[in-house]
């Protein structure tokens, strides 16, 4: 995940993690990666692949704020050394900068746009602003109207927060409704400084071995999703997608669960039983083990001195991924979910298990709720799929369509 502007954002996002970023120096606002960093990037990441296929995922901060020239840069680099490879780029925005310019070349080079939507007007506008403290809906809606014109790929990420976890239909079909077939949810979960001993402001990821005895009452912000309120938006939304959409829309969190009821590995590292692959690489060739902890504990090194692949197959970052497993607490591990969920991202467990002991995951009951609710349809879903049927079939089984 390379972010070759930082953490530099032209909004102001209550719940954002990420812009806390900015008081690190290697993300200082208004500068971008340097012409040197970026081919460096480009060649080792293709350099790095195994496949004939590359994709390249560019994010922030906000990438328009570098101009429809800098990613012109970028596809000329991916041609020069990328030559019998085919080359797939998705782009994260807020959409707010896109005009013409940028839809006419996001269109020409075939890039995948990822445009952040929390649902409807005041779903949205109650922590999306811009600096001013102004909402942004109407600017978000019209950059995604440039994406329809040109016939640009998209799809949405949301981030389910305190507020619209409460309306999980009506985000959903909204989203339906503006022609995202492609949706991500992703839920808020922030811990507050006081909670885990940083002082200054900043947000932080805890590292993964955090001492139990080091917590006290861990806090979350008041934006952060509930819970309770995450499983039964995850499940409301589930029955919505089953009633009429299977096939038809794509939520990357039931295909994953899919793939997971079929056999394979899940195609997010939340739920992998270790992680450790999804780097994040900032503007100055920083390299960290996750975009979860771009912090200096987890700084891995820098592109300009060792190799993309080697930092990735450091011991160092294979102990991160490790970690994952390692720390998982006894109680997870007698859970008949643990297959699906493997406790989720370690940014996420600082509460304790009903027994005492430390690592329990804030969301477990939203992915316990979930995973048993959809656990009769994935398995007759995997079914259909492994037999070369369409799982969309589950629609007129169920009589539901």
């Amino acid at each position: 995940m390379a972010k070759p502007g930082g953490a530099a954002c032209n909004l102001d996002c209550k719940y954002c993690f990420y812009l806390d970023k900015l008081n690190l120096s290697h993300s200082s606002s208004g500068a971008m990666m340097s012409d040197s960093v970026l081919e460096a990037h480009v060649r080792q990441h293709i350099q790095a692949q195994r496949s004939a296929d590359v994709v390249f995922t560019w994010q922030g901060g906000e990438p328009t704020l570098l101009g429809v020239e800098f990613f012109e840069k970028v596809v000329n680099l991916q041609r020069r050394h990328g030559i019998g490879r085919t080359i797939l780029n998705t782009f994260q925005t807020n959409g707010v900068l896109l005009d013409d310019l940028w839809g006419g070349f996001l269109k020409r080079e075939d890039f995948l746009v990822g445009i952040s939507l929390d649902g409807p007007r005041p779903l949205h506008d109650c922590y999306r602003v811009d600096k001013s403290g102004t909402p942004t809906f109407d600017r978000v809606i019209s950059g995604l109207e440039v994406l329809k014109r040109h016939g640009v790929e998209f799809n949405t990420l949301s981030v389910v927060h305190r507020t619209n976890s409460k309306h999980p239909v009506e985000v959903y079909r909204f989203l339906k409704e503006l022609g995202s077939s492609y949706l991500q949810f992703i839920p808020l979960v922030e811990r507050m400084p006081d909670a885990v001993g940083i002082t200054g402001g900043e947000r932080v990821a805890p590292p993964l071995n955090f001492a139990a005895d080091n917590v006290i009452d861990p806090v979350v912000s008041s934006w952060s999703v509930e819970a309770e309120d995450y499983g039964q938006f995850l499940t409301a939304v589930f029955d919505e997608w089953l009633r009429r959409d299977v096939g038809v829309v794509f939520v990357q969190l039931f295909d994953v669960a899919l793939g997971i009821w079929m056999g394979h590995p899940s195609g997010l590292c939340l739920f992998r039983e270790e992680c450790g692959d999804a780097v994040a690489l900032e503007r100055t060739g920083d390299v960290y083990s996750c975009d979860h902890f771009v912090h200096p504990d987890f700084r891995l090194g820098n592109l300009m001195e060792t190799s993309l692949s080697d930092l990735v197959r450091s011991p160092r970052q294979r102990l991160f991924g490790r970690a994952k497993a390692a720390h998982l607490p006894a109680y997870c591990h007698s859970c008949d979910v643990r297959f699906a969920c493997n406790g989720e991202c370690p940014k996420n467990r600082f509460l304790q298990t009903p027994d005492g002991e430390f690592g329990l995951n804030y969301l477990c009951g939203a992915y316990k709720r979930f995973f048993h609710h959809v656990n009769p349809v994935m398995r007759q879903m995997a079914w259909f799929a492994l037999s070369g049927r369409p799982p969309a079939e589950i629609m007129s089984l169920r009589g539901e369509c």
